[in-house]
Parts: structure tokens; C-alpha cells; sequence
């Protein structure tokens, strides 16, 4: 995350990563101010035995692309919702890359999806975490007809 004022947004991956039994890292790195630190996570990566990188930025939100500029792992940005303008420039910064340098965004403060994501890229080589998910969409899926049948029920 490019600030700890990130963490808010970032522990529903953190939640969502550790439900579905995937290890992770967490640490402030920021495209500006630790240009270099970030650049040397990214670039080591791969060697460090990650699989997907998840970057969440507010304000400017150059830290997905400064990380995908220097790894081939797959970046998943977050935009974070800030107060100047409630996260659009964010969004911006995060969605708007040049041709060769991909990063998938999220939603707005999309935590969650952006762990889900990670997981479902993993998931192309982990039948243990494919079912995992599978078995997540299904929870979900049964909450919703669950809360169908109460409202039914009421009326």
C-alpha cells in the first residue's frame, strides 16, 4: 500500500487472502517517496515466490504501475477513496496504463475483489484453491436465496 492511512481499505484482501489459506506480505511502499524500495520488491518478486501483487494507492495511485513497470507478475490495483475527490483520480491513475504494462483495477477501496482476483489468477494451477472458490460462490449464492426467502416470507 502506498500509505499505512491505506490499511482500512487493504485488511478486507488481508481477510479475504487469509479465508482462503493464501500467504501474503503487507508493506508501505510508496511510487514517490520510496521510489526504490518498491522498485526492488517488484523486480524481486518473482524470485521471492509471489504469484500476483496487489497495489493499493490514493491520490496520484502511481504505485500499481510503478510496480508492474519492473515485474511481469500480474498487478492488481486498488484505488483508494480519498477526500479530495473521492477516489476518481485514484481510479484514474490506476486503470489508465500505457500499451505493455497492464494493471487490472478494482473497483473504488475494491479490496476484496482484488484478493479474490489474485486468487482466481493462482487458481488457474490450484484445484485445492479452485474449490475454494467455488465453495465461496456458493456460500454467496445461498446467502442471497436466503435472504430472498426471508422477504418472501414478510410479504
Amino acid at each position: 500500500m502506498g500509505s499505512d492511512s491505506d490499511l482500512p481499505v487493504v485488511k478486507k484482501a488481508c481477510d479475504t487472502l487469509t479465508e482462503l489459506g493464501i500467504p501474503f506480505e503487507l508493506h508501505v511502499y510508496s511510487a514517490h517517496r520510496t521510489p526504490e524500495e518498491a522498485r526492488a520488491f517488484a523486480a524481486g518478486a518473482v524470485q521471492n515466490g509471489f504469484g500476483a501483487i496487489i497495489a493499493a494507492a490514493g491520490m496520484a495511485a502511481h504505485l500499481a504501475g510503478a510496480l508492474a513497470a519492473n515485474t511481469v507478475l500480474p498487478v492488481v490495483g486498488i484505488p483508494v477513496k480519498n477526500d479530495t475527490l473521492d477516489g476518481l483520480d485514484a481510479l484514474l491513475s490506476t486503470v489508465q496504463m500505457p500499451s505493455g504494462i497492464p494493471v487490472a483495477t478494482v473497483g473504488i477501496n475494491g479490496a476484496a475483489n482484488a484478493a479474490l482476483l489474485c486468487a482466481e489468477i493462482l487458481a488457474v494451477e490450484d484445484e485445492g484453491l479452485r474449490e475454494k472458490l467455488l465453495e465461496k460462490r456458493r456460500a454467496a449464492a445461498e446467502a442471497v436465496l436466503e435472504k430472498d426467502r426471508a422477504i418472501m416470507s414478510r410479504l
